[in-house]
């Protein structure tokens, strides 16, 4: 059978309150136990001294006779000198899942995709500024250079509208 020494909620909702226990290991975390050791209460303050209260007796016993605590624990019996608790290190833990990359990767083509695209809309705004200044500039010119057009005399208007009046 293995132990462990591990943490066992109890406390209202949103007012935990931990025993710390010895326990067989496929036991539920808040079911059966072998025997309590100890307690751990997080609402208190962290220099408050029944934040964790430990027998330092029956832990010591349970360690010879073979349980090990769990990561919290650890830290707990770390700090009451009872065992050589160390920090894990887990490098892999913060990088992102492969699905993540692909969303990242897939962003950053949309941005490269959108930059390219503000910029070909740049360019071809500009392209159209010259062309319709330069079609404007013709303009000026072809009104410049075209001969001045001259009205025909009204005198010459009216024979003719007269002249088939005349027929009939």
């Amino acid at each position: 059978m293995a132990v462990k020494l591990r943490l066992a909620r109890h406390g209202a909702k949103k007012r935990p309150y931990y025993r710390i226990v010895a326990a067989d290991v496929r036991a539920p975390r808040d079911g059966r136990f072998i025997e309590q050791v100890g307690a751990y209460n997080p609402m208190l303050p962290k220099e408050h001294e029944m934040r964790v209260q430990l027998d330092v007796e029956k832990v010591q016993a349970w360690l010879d006779k073979g349980a090990r605590p769990t990561e919290r624990v650890a830290r707990f019996l770390g700090a009451a000198g009872m065992w050589e608790w160390k920090a894990g290190n887990n490098p892999e833990k913060g990088k992102p899942g492969e699905k993540a990359l692909e969303r990242v990767e897939e962003r950053k083509d949309k941005a490269e995709a959108r930059a390219a695209a503000e910029v070909e809309a740049k360019e071809a705004a500009k392209e159209a500024k010259k062309a319709a200044d330069a079609a404007a500039k013709q303009a000026i010119e072809d009104a410049k250079n075209a001969p001045a057009v001259e009205e025909a005399p009204a005198a010459e208007e009216a024979p003719a509208a007269d002249a088939p009046a005349a027929e009939e």
